[in-house]
């Protein structure tokens, strides 16, 4: 006896490169493996709805990433700090170990799965790794898991175990973790693909909650190549094999990629082949369209490599005999005469009478019977030939016809790229238009400029006035901008210069303007604005250590009292009995070490201890943001604001934080500090000389 062994080869249907642990663990038991992916996941078209559900965050109550490949699509387009008081709500652990490579896990942040209320470690995707392998395209549902710890699975294709990865599985669990009630009135965002089930939200809905989707990603077909198409039709030709589904809409797909690129003949074979779901409505799914044998496998790679490796026997075991024509004859030799002799031991029979060749009658019959079986086996071949040509042929006018398709895609697709080009060439040449048209006007204002600047020539004073007036301007602009009234002096002090060469008597009076202005800015204080904008940053770094009036520590206490006096002198003196006296001593230190033990703390607001400690995470976010306004403020020189920021913060310091607390006084008196150096921050102006020298040009 000889064994012959077929080789089993899987393929396996999910996203490309999503398969690369379980296609390794498949190799490692000798199976092949083919990738023919499904379901492709790309980018929305629109992502405005997304980010604009993103930058309202603070406005839902809990929100809901239905797969690992939302949350992957979703945290590519957010760039912020997730909220820590915010909770999120996901499938199975797979999306947990999603939020966890994008800096979202537990403690710091709620994080609520099936996993955590009685769920066992397979994930979602079918995996019980950080890698998803979800590939129902991000449904709330997410078909492709609702096993037990085992894996085991019963004739209906239901988990033994019972547990769920699912919507079903996921409700649950927020009921569990947040209350029957808590939804009622509240906004839940949900993040998933484009479409989906739409249990969770209705349900949600039911227990009295606003509920918005929003897609991170949707799920196109994807187009596998010739020679991935090939090895399908080598496989459906008679080699053995088994298809690995894990999405409804997967097995949807696979059913339209086989009417295209599929004969009558291998769409038959393709529905009597073995498949593995790792979920019971892939299943329901697969059979509603005509795929019969089918076998739930339950979530995890583990689980689905054991389904795979036993849908098909490997070894075949068949007989190998050496002689079969002698052993037909012994066997009917001894089925006729079970009692005869051994062929060496019986007599040989009598020779039979000869008869010459002419006697002989004429064997037609048999040269007749072998052309006809040549001719029959030659038609026979033809006709194969010519039906395996026209399958040939087929299969190449279906190619040809995809590919022509694709081809008028991608021109209609270049053609639209044509007409946005176009379109952005005419843009772009009524923006040069425009700009023509801006360049004339500054051209013929230079002209008027340079005109102007001829007339003032004609007189040495006017002249000498207009630029003493722009030196001015831009003096007090860059004062008003700045603050530089170092800058500002010394074109105070040159325009005084230029005048002075002047002879015109109404010159002094600009002159005295001048001389008014000078005044004013050297007995301007000089205000250090880097170093109260540093102490304001100091601030700031130092609110999240500071304790709220309800969070001081409280020291731990040691009983103590006084020594004990000596009783025969105190009873000597006092003239009282001696007991009295060392009960009297014995009562006081007995109270003096109560008191030790008890420390009263006066705080004047009540309201400071109904604080909750995520409340106090918003209190601290508040006075940031009021002193970062303060910080603004005191850059722009805005006194009224800088001082209405800074009696805030420092009103929001005494109100709910301990007033005993070090960081406190820290922080309140680096606020005060700003606020006294407040006064000092707008710098003068230069209007007086300003309006000397409009009263001149005016008179002139």
């Amino acid at each position: 006896m000889e064994r012959a062994t077929r080789r089993l080869t899987v393929v396996l249907t999910r996203p490309a490169g999503q398969s690369d642990a379980l296609a390794a663990r498949l190799a490692a038991e000798g199976v092949e493996t083919v990738d023919f992916p499904l379901i492709d996941i790309a980018p929305v078209a629109d992502a405005g709805p997304l980010d604009a559900a993103f930058a309202a965050l603070a406005n839902y109550a809990l929100v809901v990433f239905v797969s690992p490949n939302a949350i992957d699509c979703a945290f590519a387009r957010f760039n912020a700090i997730w909220p820590h008081a915010l909770p999120i709500g996901v499938v199975g652990p797979g999306s947990v170990a999603a939020l966890a490579r994008h800096g979202v896990e537990a403690p710091a942040y709620q994080v609520i799965s099936p996993a955590a209320h009685g769920a066992h470690g397979a994930d979602e995707s079918g995996q019980s790794g950080g890698k998803s392998n979800s590939h129902d395209g991000g449904k709330s549902n997410n078909e492709s898991s609702q096993t037990g710890a085992d894996g085991n699975v019963n004739g209906n294709g239901r988990d033994i175990d019972g547990g769920r990865f699912d919507s079903e599985g996921l409700y649950a669990a927020l009921e569990a973790t947040l209350g029957a009630n808590a939804f009622e009135g509240k906004r839940v965002l949900i993040v998933r693909g484009d479409g989906g089930r739409e249990w969770l939200a209705d349900r949600l809905r039911e227990a009295g909650a606003e509920v918005e989707a929003v897609a991170a990603y949707r799920r196109i077909v994807p187009e596998p190549s010739v020679r991935t198409w090939e090895r399908i039709h080598a496989l459906l030709a008679g080699e053995p094999h088994v298809w690995l589904v894990t999405s409804s809409e997967g097995v949807r797909n696979l059913g339209e990629l086989a009417r295209d690129h599929l004969t009558a003949d291998e769409i038959v074979q393709l529905k009597r082949a073995p498949f593995v779901a790792p979920h019971p409505r892939i299943a329901e799914t697969a059979r509603a369209l005509g795929f019969d044998s089918i076998t739930v496998s339950g979530a995890g790679d583990e689980r689905i490599a054991r389904a795979l490796l036993s849908a098909v026997a490997l070894p075949e075991v068949q007989p190998v005999q050496t002689n079969p024509a002698q052993a037909r004859m012994t066997d009917s030799t001894a089925s006729t005469n079970p009692s005869s002799p051994p062929a060496a031991a019986r007599p040989l029979p009598p020779n039979q009478p000869f008869t010459p060749y002419e006697a002989q009658p004429p064997r037609r019959g048999r040269g007749t019977g072998l052309l006809w079986f040549v001719i029959i086996v030659v038609v026979l071949a033809a006709a194969a030939g010519g039906i395996t040509l026209n399958r040939k042929l087929i299969r190449l006018d279906q190619e040809l016809t995809k590919r022509q398709q694709v081809n008028d895609a991608q021109t209609s697709e270049l053609r639209v790229k044509t007409e946005q080009a176009l379109a952005t060439v005419r843009g772009v040449d009524t923006q040069m238009s425009q700009l023509e048209g801006k360049l004339a006007d500054a051209q013929n204002a230079q002209q008027a400029l340079q005109q102007q600047y001829a007339d003032l020539a004609r007189n040495r004073d006017d002249w000498t006035m207009a630029e003493v007036g722009q030196m001015l301007s831009s003096a007090s602009e860059q004062l008003q901008l700045t603050g530089n009234t170092q800058l500002a002096l010394f074109a105070l002090q040159s325009a005084d210069t230029r005048l002075a060469a002047s002879d015109n008597p109404q010159a002094l009076a600009v002159r005295k303007a001048i001389g008014q202005d000078i005044d004013k800015l050297k007995a301007a204080p000089s205000t250090d604005l880097t170093g109260l904008a540093i102490k304001l940053d100091n601030a700031i770094e130092m609110v999240d250590s500071l304790p709220l009036a309800g969070e001081a520590p409280i020291a731990h206490a040691t009983p103590h009292a006084s020594a004990p006096g000596d009783t025969g002198k105190i009873a000597a003196a006092t003239g009282e009995p001696r007991w009295k006296v060392w009960w009297q001593g014995f009562v006081s230190g007995i109270g003096q070490q109560l008191a030790s033990l008890v420390q009263v703390r006066r705080i004047d607001n009540a309201d400071a201890l109904m604080v909750a400690p995520d409340q106090g995470y918003f209190l601290r976010e508040n006075l940031k943001l009021r002193l970062l306004s303060a910080r603004l403020a005191l850059l722009a020189r805005n006194e009224t604001t800088l001082r209405s920021d800074l009696q805030a913060a420092d009103a929001t310091l005494a109100h709910y934080f301990d007033a005993s607390s070090k960081n406190t006084q820290t922080v309140r008196g680096l606020v005060k500090d700003v606020d006294d150096a407040a006064g000092a921050v707008q710098v003068p102006n230069l209007d007086t000389s300003l309006q000397a020298v409009h009263q001149y040009r005016s008179r002139s």
